[in-house]
């Protein structure tokens, strides 16, 4: 595998140099591209809860955070909960957008784009029958996420279409929504 070479400076917020480094380094040692994202969620009452995030395991070693980060995730008043928090399917549709928007000013940056402006609207279709376990033929999750772009940089309309592209091609949350992974719940 050679070495890709990058002499343009940090753009887009993203240390373009250090992403080239990070590729080309995990290119010639592959075990380092094995990670453990971990978070911790305790209830606190009713359907809120509260996740911590403080450390992962990934380049070879376990690693922290700056900061340890909390999410809060509740229910709204119509569904019972007290409102402290976005819903869990909130929460993944947050993640979605986060994961593709990363990996656009990634991608734009290492393709040289200036970007001026990004914005996503992701909507998620649910039927609540399904949760409720007022339906058996009704999935319990989202029929339907819907993600749109307006996206604005110094390229034309369609090698910004194809930042976004390669942003979905290359996105791990896009692919665990879309194919699925395998989930173990252990009960001690």
């Amino acid at each position: 595998m050679s070495n890709t070479t990058v002499e343009r400076p940090p753009m887009n917020g993203v240390d373009v140099p250090a992403l080239f480094a990070t590729i080309n380094h995990v290119g010639e040692m592959p075990e380092l591209a094995k990670f453990e994202f971990r978070a911790m969620s305790q209830w606190v009452d009713g359907t809120h809860s509260r996740t911590t995030i403080e450390s992962f395991f990934g380049a070879g070693d376990e690693q922290s955070h700056d900061r340890p980060m909390m999410i809060d995730a509740d229910h709204p008043k119509v569904l019972t909960g007290g409102d402290r928090g976005a819903t869990p399917v909130e929460i993944l549709l947050t993640a979605l957008a986060s994961c593709l928007m990363a990996g656009i000013a990634n991608i734009a940056a290492a393709r040289g784009v200036t970007l001026e402006r990004v914005t996503a609207s992701v909507r998620g279709q649910i039927d609540l029958r399904g949760l409720l376990g007022l339906s058996d033929e009704v999935r319990n999750g989202f029929q339907k996420i819907t993600v749109d772009f307006d996206i604005e940089g110094d390229a034309s309309p369609e090698k910004l279409a194809e930042i976004v592209a390669q942003s979905r091609r290359r996105s791990a949350v896009f692919d665990i929504i879309t194919n699925g992974v395998p989930v173990e719940i252990n009960v001690d």
